[in-house]
């Protein structure tokens, strides 16, 4: 082998050896995640965020708003289209180890002094046509670190759409059991103001049997009335949910077709697997990671530009003084140069530039620990939440049905003088109280059960 082509083969085995310890490879961060979930500690990986979002809400009218959401939902449109932006820089990266290629085409006239004594032409021409090219050798990593930084940041926003789309499925589910739970409660109001006249015609009656005095009647009529000036506000608070639910499927506001809360049926499977699934299932966890994964790139980035640049250009083509010439072999013109650029002062840009950098892997590093804890705690409180409704539904059921005896009785004691109108009216105002309490309790279950399910990282797959 000849010398030069052994001190070629060592000079390239060297700058291997230097750039793979210039460009270090990504490990994700290790993150301790096993006790996330408070008070739970279960070890089955069996998780309800791997069911598709149409196996969780069985209502056919609610997966019919949730399909028209991700169809039409503009922030959706949205994170699709940062997905397309994110995927044309990519593109660009992949490009980017090619070198520029350049077509120039010129042609210059010049015209000198008249003066006799000038021995040149007057008059000059010069055609040229030609190709120029320029190239970066790749040799400490920096194009390979743009490209997997640019990676990143596509399936960052890939996370981010997926995220969005959690959401959407969240919030269409919970505006629609917000729309059961208010239509529920003016009907029970409605009702409420029925018995309410009932009980007023009764003291009219009691009244003029003198049981009970004016005062029993006018406090009843008050009652009744009070009871009737909340339906306003019940009807204005379905007209608002309907039209937040109109604008999150991608609609003008309106009217929105749906079922009863009382044919909802409660979801038994709430598994909520390990804690480690969060990465793989919660799309804002793995945004995260993917940001800390972006932003450790551009640290190998700026490490590079420590380190001298290689670049080679070249060009050719053909350059002559008449056009009719400008294609004859002797009009062939060409060169190549390549050089090496070693940083040696730089007013501090590439300290800087490093610093920078380090200190935004370091604050990606700190976010991505800071949302992982954040969604543990919020399954942690779905959880909680959800035990918590399991907890209220028989005891408010038995409060709901001795507050019907107490209605009864004490509306038939009145007639006999036995009890005073207002444990009468007392009994039904807690009553009406009591059972649009149940309505909330059971709204609540059914969003402690969607909240989880987006927690978990649920409504995207």
């Amino acid at each position: 082998m000849k010398k030069h082509s052994i001190i070629y083969l060592l000079f390239s085995l060297t700058i291997l050896a230097t750039s793979c310890a210039v460009i270090k490879p990504y490990q994700a961060p290790v993150i301790g995640n096993q006790n996330l979930y408070r008070d739970q500690y279960s070890k089955d990986t069996t998780n309800m965020a791997d069911l598709h979002w149409t196996e969780i809400f069985g209502d056919t009218l609610l997966q019919n708003l949730i399909h028209e959401g991700i169809n039409n939902n503009l922030n959706l449109q949205i994170a699709y289209s940062r997905i397309r932006q994110a995927q044309s820089y990519f593109e660009q990266s992949r490009l980017a180890f090619f070198p520029y290629v350049n077509a120039d085409a010129s042609a210059q006239g010049s015209k000198l002094s008249g003066n006799k004594t000038t021995t040149s032409s007057a008059n000059t021409l010069n055609f040229q046509l030609g190709i120029s090219s320029s190239w970066e050798a790749d040799i400490w990593g920096k194009l390979k670190s743009s490209k997997r930084a640019s990676l990143a940041s596509l399936l960052q926003s890939e996370a981010y759409s997926k995220a969005v789309q959690t959401d959407l499925v969240a919030g269409i589910a919970n505006y629609y059991y917000t729309l059961l739970a208010l239509d529920k409660e003016l009907i029970i109001t409605e009702q409420s103001v029925k018995n309410w006249i009932s009980t007023v015609n009764i003291m009219k009656a009691l009244k003029q049997a003198d049981v009970v005095t004016e005062a029993a009647v006018v406090q009843s009529e008050a009652s009744r009335y009070a009871a009737a000036v909340t339906i306003p506000d019940l009807k204005q608070s379905i007209r608002q949910v309907e039209n937040a639910l109109s604008i999150l499927v991608g609609r003008v506001p309106g009217s929105v077709l749906r079922g009863e809360l009382s044919k909802q049926k409660s979801i038994a499977f709430l598994h909520t697997g390990v804690p480690a699934q969060l990465l793989g299932n919660r799309p804002d966890v793995q945004e995260a990671e993917l940001n800390f994964r972006y932003n450790f790139e551009l640290t190998n980035i700026a490490r590079t530009y420590f380190y001298p640049d290689l670049v080679i250009s070249a060009s050719g083509g053909f350059n002559s003084a008449s056009l009719s010439n400008l294609f004859s072999p002797t009009s062939i013109i060409g060169n190549i140069i390549s050089g090496l650029t070693q940083p040696i002062f730089s007013q501090g840009i590439n300290k800087t530039r490093l610093k920078v950098a380090q200190e935004g892997q370091q604050q990606a590093l700190l976010s991505f620990q800071n949302v992982l804890l954040t969604a543990g705690q919020e399954v942690s409180d779905d959880i909680t939440a959800y035990q918590s409704t399991l907890e209220k539904t028989n005891l408010r059921d038995s409060q709901i049905m001795n507050l019907q005896k107490a209605v009864e009785y004490t509306q038939l004691l009145v007639r006999y003088s036995s009890a005073n109108y207002t444990e009468v009216l007392t009994a039904q105002q807690s009553l009406l109280s009591a059972q649009l309490n149940q309505v909330n309790d059971r709204l609540q279950q059914f969003q402690a059960i969607v909240n989880l399910y987006r927690d978990l990282g649920g409504g995207w797959k």
